[in-house]
């Protein structure tokens, strides 16, 4: 790595172990966003749909979730609402993807409870930027394996 890819990196070096989820159907979308996310140490796991990503969000327990707003079976809107009413898991930054950005499209991204609204095609600045606002390092430092295993050891103790 030279030093120009080091120094536009470093700024991004706190997100080493963010559990990131991405709910898309477009496998383009999917692969280029775990890529994105993997160079900068993020642990990502994917889902088609709403429906695949709910028992995933249970088992993982990601730091954020981006969920495209067009999917089969379980959309975008519907998928943010239920993560965002089921006490457990509503606190998780949910950031909406859409090829749309019109007012009423961005006013449903809200209703259904997003946290931010990212355009497609996106760059890997905007990914990063939509993460670095929605995540404390707090977060990210919560989510390493060694911070788990304290926790639940906390929790087994008390």
């Amino acid at each position: 790595m030279n030093t120009s890819d080091q120094n536009n990196t470093s700024p991004n070096r706190d997100l080493s172990g963010l559990k990131v989820l991405i709910v898309d159907d477009s496998k383009t979308i999917l692969r280029t966003a775990e890529a994105l996310l993997s160079e900068y140490d993020c642990w990502v796991t994917t889902a088609s749909d709403g429906f695949e990503a709910l028992p995933i969000i249970a088992a993982f327990k990601p730091d954020i979730i981006f969920v495209d707003i067009m999917m089969p079976r379980l959309d975008g809107y519907q998928t943010c609402a239920l993560i965002k009413a089921n006490r457990n898991y509503r606190d998780i930054p949910v950031i909406m993807l859409s090829s749309r950005d019109g007012l009423f499209d961005l006013a449903r991204g809200r209703l259904a409870g997003s946290d931010k609204y990212l355009t497609k095609p996106f760059t890997r600045q905007d990914l990063l930027a939509a993460i670095q606002s929605h995540v404390t390092k707090g977060a990210v430092a919560d989510s390493t394996p060694e911070r788990q295993a304290e926790t639940t050891a906390q929790g087994k103790g008390a």
